[in-house]
């Protein structure tokens, strides 16, 4: 999988779900080959698309978009 790819997936998938999803939602739901994410690509994702990772409710860390990231999608 490229990077493209995995962004793209995420963050359609993040603008579906305001609220946010944890990484194990998010790899399921997307059937992602990964058990965890790249590190970099994380990084880059909250700067390609405002990644934000907050904690929940257990000791997952929930992801979504930034509210400025919220604006609808070109293309």
């Amino acid at each position: 999988m490229r990077y493209l790819d995995f962004k793209g997936q995420i963050q359609t998938a993040l603008r579906d779900h305001p609220a946010g999803l944890t990484w194990a939602q998010l790899r399921d739901r997307l059937c992602l080959p990964y058990d965890r994410p790249c590190p970099t690509w994380v990084r880059s994702l909250e700067a390609d698309i405002g990644l934000e990772r907050t904690p929940g409710e257990s000791r997952a860390l929930v992801w979504r978009l930034a509210e400025d990231a919220l604006v609808p999608m070109e293309g």
